[in-house]
């Protein structure tokens, strides 16, 4: 399988910080940018979410709410469980980066491509993501404040404040000034999708350089990120079995679990990106490496797994009915970062 070239960039941007880290006033002006940055993608965030494509989604609520319960409750209980991989398998900051991917909101746009390539429903899909990006700006800071506390990174009850004046107010921004700007975002997708990533990574290089002023990677060893990785991998396959036949023993069909599987085992770095470097700060590094490395992980494994189900005996091509069945089906699944 090829590599996202995204990622290609992102480890770019790393290797940058690691050998033109940011400092003094040159960090002062990268961390100002990058939060006029963050505040810029959840505006935008807020101005491409059709509440009309929400509400037709509705009638789906028991599949909305079982992706909700699969990210927001079952991905941080096994976050919780790899708390015994410490310190044999994982660091303590390695793992509270493991830790923090599974409290972030699903994928929206390689859920979609996924659920369109494997014949599911992909209204369902488009819906559940994009009410688990919603939920998620409110619960992953809750869900991180009960889980991390203190220990997570220099995070604190002044985090929260940081969550809603940098990505709250300017999401709900966006949806109050849908109406007047839709049209605008909507023909210029493109060129603003150019702006999310320009963004995420300028949020990576100012995370990044914080962490090699402060010689954060004397932390992380080969082997360290091997059993990461191994750890991530276990995560990823329990959730799609788990996605995928206890959809089946809820009664879903095969459509709806296709959308179940891709929205429910999945994690958003588009969203977790500056998230983290919201709650997390000058340790957002670390914070984010899991979350970096997951997102490479299932990208590859989801497209092998949507080819194969695209070629099963029950597949028809035909998703649920809706507005919104036909207009966002062609989705590259190597071109958006969430």
């Amino acid at each position: 399988m090829p590599i996202d070239p995204y990622i290609l960039l992102l480890l770019a941007t790393v290797g940058l910080a690691a050998l033109l880290p940011a400092r003094g006033t040159t960090a002062e002006v990268a961390s100002g940018a990058s939060t006029a940055a963050i505040a810029l993608l959840f505006f935008l965030y807020g101005a491409r979410l059709s509440t009309r494509e929400a509400l037709d989604g509705l009638r789906h609520w028991r599949l909305h709410v079982t992706v909700l319960a699969c990210t927001f409750a079952v991905f941080p209980l096994l976050g919780l469980a790899a708390r015994g991989l410490v310190p044999v398998i994982l660091t303590h900051p390695l793992y509270q980066g493991l830790l923090f991917l599974t409290l972030v909101p699903s994928t929206v746009q390689s859920s979609i491509a996924f659920t369109s390539i494997a014949r599911g429903n992909v209204p369902a899909a488009i819906c559940a993501g994009s009410f688990s990006s919603i939920v998620g700006i409110i619960a992953t800071p809750l869900l991180a404040a009960s889980l991390l506390g203190g220990s997570g990174g220099g995070f604190s009850a002044d985090s929260l404040v940081r969550i809603v004046l940098q990505l709250l107010v300017p999401f709900l921004a966006g949806q109050l000034l849908r109406r007047w700007i839709g049209g605008f975002v909507t023909r210029h997708k493109k060129v603003l999708g150019l702006v999310d990533r320009g963004s995420i990574l300028l949020v990576v290089y100012t995370a990044f350089s914080q962490g090699m002023v402060q010689g954060i990677w004397h932390q992380v060893s080969p082997l360290r990120l091997g059993g990461l990785l191994a750890v991530e991998a276990v995560i990823l396959a329990v959730m799609l079995l788990l996605t995928w036949y206890g959809g089946k023993a809820l009664g879903f069909g095969r459509e709806d679990r296709i959308a179940l599987q891709f929205a429910g085992s999945k994690k958003s770095l588009a969203a977790g990106l500056p998230m983290a470097s919201v709650l997390f700060g000058a340790h957002a590094s670390l914070a984010v490496l899991p979350l970096m490395l997951f997102h490479q992980m299932q990208l590859m494994v989801c497209a092998v797994i949507a080819k194969r189900r695209s070629h099963d005996p029950g597949a028809t091509g035909v998703s649920a009915p809706g507005p919104a069945a036909g207009s966002r089906t062609a989705v590259g699944t190597g071109t958006r970062s969430g």
